[in-house]
């Protein structure tokens, strides 16, 4: 059983919007922080955005500041990642974590498969 399953990613111009889910075992991920990161082709994983438990506490990589928010339904077992003014630098395969509080992927410990974005120009 996968433990991080996420959905939303499609093609989009420019200037649109997505929004991510990623829906999460509620036994198996109780009190852990979510993250979402993204890996462009031939580039290296990198932090998007993160959310404590209780979603009072969220962080932004710089790239995605304004645009981008990340929210969380405990209730339904699933985190959100809201994208709006889309560029085509966003294009990339997004993933949903698991752990720790961290922009460093080595701090989540579970990963969803992955949906990809891919932005128009």
């Amino acid at each position: 059983q996968v433990p991080l399953v996420e959905s939303g990613g499609g093609l989009v111009q420019a200037g649109g919007s997505l929004r991510l889910s990623c829906v999460y075992s509620r036994r198996t991920f109780s009190g852990y922080a979510m993250g979402w990161f993204r890996q462009a082709p031939g580039k290296e994983r990198e932090f998007v955005a993160n959310i404590t438990w209780s979603g009072a506490t969220t962080y932004y990589a710089d790239s995605v500041k304004g645009r981008f928010t990340i929210s969380r339904a405990n209730a339904k077992n699933t985190v959100y990642l809201q994208m709006n003014s889309l560029k085509p630098e966003d294009t990339a395969v997004y993933y949903c974590a698991a752990g720790r509080l961290s922009g460093s992927p080595l701090a989540y410990g579970y990963w969803g498969q992955g949906t990809q974005v891919t932005v128009s120009s």
